[in-house]
């Protein structure tokens, strides 16, 4: 994509908000021009008749709020990209659920927003745009997304899951039984009550006087009796396709 070439809408309903990401938004020199509304309500009107390459959003905003606005544009033929941009950072789950590009905390950092400019450029350009493989993490008082390919193993919290990557640990608002349907196409089984791994990211299968454990990135994670031949059983399988 070539520079200067997005056109973008920026919604927020206080006007200081507004004219500040205005502002910052276009000293990006791939932003070729920047529409701004002061409601949900103004920006579905004027969608009706422009088109925009992305929409910044605030999320708490009088009548219609930012959520149930991006919902709405998810019904579009072709919905735009969108990146959320609040104050509050306990939307975030539902931010990805709404397949969000980026969610952006208040106050923006110019540094922050460039990369969600980046984002958008990779969403449309054709690179991996957010989708149910992205999931929504806070790190240092940021939130941003995380590749479930980058998840070595889950493990649960009382009503949360623990999300451990090479890099590190996220805790995630959703319980475990939950990414256990959600993540069973994806290579996730269930070795134990409190925890998920990543067949592919099986190093070693060990069994010592009848107690199975395996290991994950180099943590020696346990499999509880239930679990162990269930767990053989799709190893086998994932080793020999034809295997049933």
């Amino acid at each position: 994509m070539s520079a200067g070439s997005l056109r973008v809408l920026v919604v927020d309903d206080e006007r200081p908000a507004l004219d500040e990401l205005e502002f910052l938004l276009r000293q990006d020199e791939r932003v070729a021009s920047v529409l701004t509304c002061d409601s949900a309500a103004e920006a579905l009107r004027r969608l009706q008749s422009e088109e925009v390459d992305a929409v910044f959003m605030d999320i708490a905003m009088a009548g219609l709020d930012g959520l149930e606005l991006a919902k709405v544009l998810s019904q579009f033929r072709n919905p735009p990209p969108v990146v959320f941009v609040t104050a509050h950072d306990e939307h975030a789950v539902d931010a990805f659920e709404l397949n969000a590009v980026d969610y952006v905390l208040k106050p923006v950092r110019d540094a922050r927003l460039a990369e969600a400019v980046r984002r958008i450029v990779d969403a449309r350009g054709g690179g991996r745009p957010a989708s149910d493989d992205n999931i929504a993490v806070e790190l240092g008082g940021v939130t941003r997304f995380v590749s479930r390919a980058e998840v070595r193993y889950v493990e649960a919290q009382g009503d949360y899951a623990r999300l451990h990557t090479h890099e590190g640990s996220h805790l995630l608002r959703v319980p475990l039984t939950s990414l256990e349907e959600e993540w069973r196409d994806a290579g996730f089984v269930r070795i134990h009550r409190s925890l998920l791994v990543a067949l592919g990211h099986i190093e070693q299968v060990r069994m010592d006087a009848g107690r199975c454990t395996v290991l994950v990135d180099g943590t020696e994670l346990a499999v509880s009796r239930r679990h162990t031949r269930e767990l053989r059983d799709l190893l086998v399988r994932r080793t020999r396709p034809g295997t049933t």
